[in-house]
């Protein structure tokens, strides 16, 4: 089964439609959360993602804060802002409809989980030592994360003491091999120095990954923030993606 697999939308609904059209058809999306926070199309991307067919979709700290779930005084002042923004203007439907996402699950021979299995809300997966840890926090062959924003592997062969780290390549097949950790990177907000929109294609037949790039019209997204007062900085990171 060919399965689109995105996280970190952050309210960007130019940079989804370009995954979109650039992935082609699949037969299911798991979407690994954030889908809103920092851009000016939170509403939308709600709305456009629960459209999609044979949907998982978990729940991120950004969508967790939207609710109030999470303190927002523990974000930086930028990220702050955009929240209490994205909370004015949350229609209830879609607040409910985040309200039921899991925060973690469990599809066939994967976990999805947020952060990191160990702590699926927060915890980012940034180094071999806490990759090394939390491959203790599930049984599955692999585990799917986001929230870095960052595309990465993460690998633990048997006999081996830590993980080790992969940057994939855009576009490069990558055949799997139990037990690794993926990060497809973000949709909405790459910070890897790449500012095109970042998501995989999951092959579960042939347990393949690939990692994939797509340019987007960034000038529209940072005018729609401008024009509703989202923070300066939040705008001129989609340009260098950082």
């Amino acid at each position: 089964m060919r399965i689109l697999v995105i996280s970190d939308i952050h309210a960007n609904l130019t940079a989804l439609e370009a995954v979109l059209l650039d992935a082609g058809p699949v037969e299911a999306t798991w979407c690994l959360g954030d889908l809103v926070g920092y851009g000016p199309d939170p509403n939308e991307c709600i709305e456009r993602v629960r459209s999609f067919p044979n949907l998982t979709c978990l729940i991120g700290n950004h969508d967790a804060a939207a609710l109030n779930q999470i303190d927002i005084s523990s974000f930086n002042p930028e990220a702050r802002r955009a929240l209490v923004w994205t909370q004015k203007v949350l229609l209830p439907e879609n607040s409910e409809y985040l309200a039921n996402l899991p925060p973690r699950i469990e599809q066939d021979a994967v976990t999805l989980a947020h952060g990191s299995p160990r702590q699926p809300i927060w915890e980012y997966l940034l180094d071999t030592r806490a990759a090394t840890q939390n491959f203790l926090h599930f049984d599955t062959p692999y585990c799917f994360v986001g929230h870095s924003h960052l595309p990465l592997i993460y690998q633990l062969v048997n006999g081996r003491a830590s993980a080790s780290l992969v940057i994939p390549r855009p576009q490069t097949i990558i055949i799997m091999i139990p037990r690794m950790i993926f990060n497809p990177g973000s949709v909405g907000q790459p910070r890897d120095r790449d500012p095109r929109a970042a998501y995989a294609i999951y092959d579960s037949n042939k347990q393949t990954w690939e990692n994939r790039r797509v340019s987007y019209d960034i000038a529209s997204v940072q005018a729609r923030m401008q024009q509703v007062g989202l923070p300066n900085r939040h705008i001129e990171r989609l340009s260098a993606g950082w």
